[in-house]
């Protein structure tokens, strides 16, 4: 890029060296603000960088431009190229002026000086959502939303979007880490061994409400230890069923559940209930339920759900990577599997960390239904480039001398010490300078290894307490083939433990029950001849006083 204003600078500079009277090429230099070293290679008639950097490239501006408005068109239409094919690209061009092939670096040259373009990892899309990605298929959707609000006079609260996402209970979300630089490809990170499926069931409202999610494992028991160790609430279901996944049954256990929880939140008369075209929605008796409990169900185009389904839209990649997050938690204590009650434990907190009331009005607003703004969708059809808005920086009070507790407050302090040194005039602050940077640099590396420490010290410890309890709790039977809840499970072994009770109590009552075993020295009951009271210190004798 040539540097206009530089370039009149010289020129004006080399007008006066050579005016009458003339003026020295240092004393231009100065005033034009030009190196004296640039100005006398210029005036022995060295060609500016810009025009000989232009004659050593392998295209001219013009070419280039074909070049970037190739790239540009394939991009609007959904076929961004990749690195290759824009070599592909230049060495056709160079091909028809008979030269050789580009070099082995020129795209990523040409990439750095053409700042309208530049490199992202793709998203590939599926063929069947591509088709179904029409305007006017969407534009039909969000008349059907519409129309059906106006008809049954639903209210915005009144909204509700539910969907099913998917969890392998030991698969980590892929999130960006830091490597050495020397490593090779990509890093890795390891999984637990279980891959058992569960599915979450999950229900927000365009109001911002959640409902307890409906949880779905892989199995056929349930066990207490599920609900009582892991902190679930009291509120949230959990249904073992074959393989973990929703079926017909499930369906409708789910749409009494939603109307259980959402009854008592209606504003107005009806319910919108938006979902996809799952056939578990489809049933008769779905429907049915429906129908006689005033929600209304509408279902969303097919393939669409990753632009018009609130959930997917503002939801489930919060979850899915909180819980991976969890997970890797998991693994970095050194837990090689991970159990069910160690599953749900990390999708409770994944669940109250990413499903929130911010979280589920930004999915109906990015969905375009609530507020109602179709070409908030309709807009994304198209591929777009699109650059991030610049951070604000943060603006923070200054720092006064005191005794720093984190890397930041000991670099303030540092900063603080070498301005005050810099005050005194008597004598050379620069072995001061270098002294307080080394202790700078010292408490930094020190403080911030603390810091690591602890909160590695912090997250083992939370780990293996919760481990430690899981470990120990029975796996008592409750359930088979049914959803179960908190409030069930503990009333269930308050009922057992009263149980056992009245037992102990009628065993003492009645004398009926297991006889205790008796010591055989002093033949009373409730210790033995080891643990006996009465046993003499010379083990010589066996026989009690």
């Amino acid at each position: 890029m040539i540097d206009h204003d530089k370039e009149r600078r010289i020129n004006l500079a080399i007008a006066a060296i050579r005016s009458v009277p003339p003026l020295s090429v240092r004393k231009a230099g100065r005033i034009y603000g030009i190196p004296r070293s640039t100005l006398a290679l210029r005036m022995a008639g060295r060609q500016p960088q810009s025009e000989t950097t232009l004659r050593v490239r392998r295209f001219s501006v013009i070419e280039e431009d074909i070049i970037v408005q190739y790239v540009l068109d394939l991009d609007s239409r959904g076929f961004p190229p990749s690195l290759s094919t824009v070599e592909d690209m230049a060495n056709h061009l160079v091909a028809l002026k008979g030269e050789r092939h580009v070099g082995k670096h020129w795209v990523e040259r040409f990439l750095n000086r053409r700042t309208e373009l530049k490199t992202r990892f793709n998203r590939v899309y599926d063929y069947k959502r591509a088709l179904n990605e029409d305007p006017a298929l969407i534009s039909k959707w969000f008349e059907l939303f519409k129309s059906t609000k106006d008809e049954y006079g639903i209210l915005d609260d009144d909204v509700w979007n539910f969907d099913e996402t998917g969890f392998m209970m030991g698969m980590i979300h892929p999130h960006m880490v830091v490597t050495k630089a020397e490593r090779v490809g990509r890093a890795k990170s390891i999984q637990p061994g279980n891959r058992d499926w569960a599915t979450a069931i999950v229900a927000i409202s365009a109001g911002g409400e959640v409902i307890p999610p409906y949880l779905l494992v892989k199995g056929v028991i349930a066990y207490t230890l599920w609900v009582t160790t892991t902190g679930w609430p009291i509120s949230w279901p959990i249904k073992p069923t074959e393989n973990g996944w929703t079926n017909d049954e499930t369906g409708l256990d789910w749409i009494q559940h939603f109307d259980k929880h959402t009854a008592g939140l209606v504003k107005g008369i009806w319910r919108l209930l938006v979902l996809d075209g799952h056939s578990s929605h489809m049933t008769v008796a779905f429907h049915e339920y429906c129908t006689e409990h005033k929600i209304k169900v509408l279902c969303l185009p097919p393939h669409s759900s990753h632009l018009t389904q609130p959930a997917d839209v503002g939801l489930f990649q919060p979850l899915k990577r909180a819980y991976g997050l969890q997970i890797d938690e998991l693994m970095k204590a050194s837990q090689t599997h991970i159990a069910k009650e160690d599953f749900l434990a990390a999708f409770r907190r994944a669940f109250a960390e990413a499903i929130t009331e911010k979280n589920s009005k930004a999915g109906f607003r990015a969905a375009g239904l609530v507020p109602f703004d179709p070409q908030e969708v309709i807009s994304k059809l198209d591929i777009r480039l699109r650059t991030p808005s610049p951070s604000t920086p943060s603006s923070s009070p200054p720092w006064t001398s005191q005794t720093p507790q984190d890397p930041k407050g000991t670099l303030a302090q540092t900063d603080l010490i070498r301005k005050r040194i810099n005050r005194h005039q008597s004598s050379s602050p620069s072995p001061l300078f270098r002294a307080a940077l080394a202790l700078a640099k010292g408490a930094e590396r020190m403080a911030n290894e603390v810091a690591l420490l602890e909160a590695d010290n912090h997250r083992l410890r939370r780990v293996n307490q919760e481990l430690s309890k899981r470990r120990r709790a029975p796996r008592i039977e409750i359930a088979r083939n049914t959803a179960i809840t908190t409030e069930e499970a503990e009333a269930f072994l308050a009922e057992r433990e009263l149980n056992a009770q009245n037992t102990q109590n009628r065993v003492a009552t009645d004398g009926d029950g297991p006889s205790q075993s008796h010591c055989s020295l002093c033949h009373n009951a409730g210790h033995n001849k080891r643990t006996c009271p009465n046993r003499l210190i010379d083990p010589a004798l066996d026989s009690c006083t």
